[in-house]
């Protein structure tokens, strides 16, 4: 999501192979060295990263290795000889099934004093938040406004025929905010409710894309003047804001704007591996996570909001970020419970 590049509009591919690897800080870990396993959008200033090095003794290695569910996986299928020593990236569409296959040791960090208990999904603390955002039908205002029609306001407002032809959203078996999405129309419509709704959806010819850069960058009319065609996208609440800070000439104004009543929470976690080589090591890295300077470096590396407290966001995210009244939700548990039943009954509703 990712959120790398919403931040950066690189066009890069999102999904990558299981075995693709990047590496950062060496090859080889050293006693002092600990390493973090994590998505392709994990970013911290280099500064930031450094001073925890100076002032801990410890050399952080970050290995990156796909989105969000490959991360998983492979964490998963290596649990008890873990390729590193902290996971950070599991969310809560993914927690359940991680923890289910105990992929991680508790630890309680200090610094959860900063962070509120409606974040912390596990009170055995295998996991700690992170960070938090949403994802959110996104839509074009100039292409409403030239157009003199009213944005969707609602989930349900995209199977109006006002709306035929207009929405773009990704596959939830490829895209984590695909998934995202679709959890969102199964809390807002429930399980009785939201297959009637996607097949009405696909009556008025929603396109589906594998993941979130071609639908924003390239089937979405806006994304600071894409040439895509569709005005309406599922992207992120913050949108907004890396537009504002991404363009080539100041604005007053972001080009997105946010259906707000759309938005499906997420949360990011992470924890310590069961058998990790370092686990003392483990335990600074994740206080360092949650320590006020990697939280308040959050927003502007990776688009999304600090869990603690006591961060301050920055200037834009004030000014333009968009405030969500209420996030629609789902348990890790009910999500693990349902997520391969319900994609694959939406792949055979809206793919077949």
């Amino acid at each position: 999501m990712r959120r790398a590049l919403l931040a950066t509009g690189v066009a890069a591919a999102m999904v990558l192979a299981a075995a693709c690897v990047a590496e950062e800080g060496g090859s080889e870990p050293t006693p002092d060295t600990v390493t973090l396993l994590t998505h392709d959008s994990f970013d911290v200033t280099r500064s930031v990263l450094e001073a925890f090095e100076r002032s801990s003794g410890i050399r952080v290695r970050v290995l990156r290795v796909g989105d969000a569910g490959q991360l998983v996986n492979r964490a998963i299928l290596t649990a008890g000889n873990p390729e590193g020593d902290v996971l950070f990236g599991v969310d809560n569409n993914l927690l359940a099934e991680a923890l289910e296959a105990d992929v991680f040791v508790p630890y309680a960090s200090p610094r959860l004093d900063s962070v509120p208990d409606a974040l912390e999904l596990d009170p055995e603390h295998r996991v700690t938040p992170i960070d938090r955002g949403d994802v959110c039908l996104n839509y074009d205002r100039r292409w409403f406004e030239q157009r003199g029609i009213e944005p969707p306001s609602d989930l349900a407002d995209l199977t109006s025929p006002t709306y035929r032809g207009l929405t773009v959203v990704e596959n939830p078996a490829t895209s984590t905010p695909g998934l995202a999405f679709l959890l969102a129309t199964i809390a807002r419509f429930g399980e009785d409710g939201w297959e009637s709704y996607w097949r009405a959806l696909r009556a008025n010819d929603v396109l589906v894309t594998d993941g979130w850069e071609s639908a924003y960058f390239g089937e979405f009319s806006g994304a600071g003047g894409g040439e895509g065609s569709r005005p309406i996208v599922v992207s992120y609440a913050t949108s907004p804001v890396a537009e504002v800070v991404f363009a080539e000439e100041p604005i007053e104004r972001p080009p997105t704007g946010v259906v707000t009543s759309s938005c499906f929470e997420q949360i990011e976690f992470a924890g310590i591996l069961r058998g990790a080589r370092n686990p003392e090591g483990a335990e600074r890295l994740i206080d360092f996570l949650l320590s006020r300077r990697f939280q308040e470096d959050i927003p502007l590396r990776m688009f999304v909001y600090p869990v603690a407290t006591d961060a301050e966001l920055p200037p834009v995210f004030r000014e333009h970020a968009v405030q969500i009244p209420r996030s629609l939700s789902l348990s890790p548990d009910a999500i693990a419970a349902g997520r391969r039943d319900w994609v694959e009954r939406w792949t055979q509703i809206v793919l077949r």
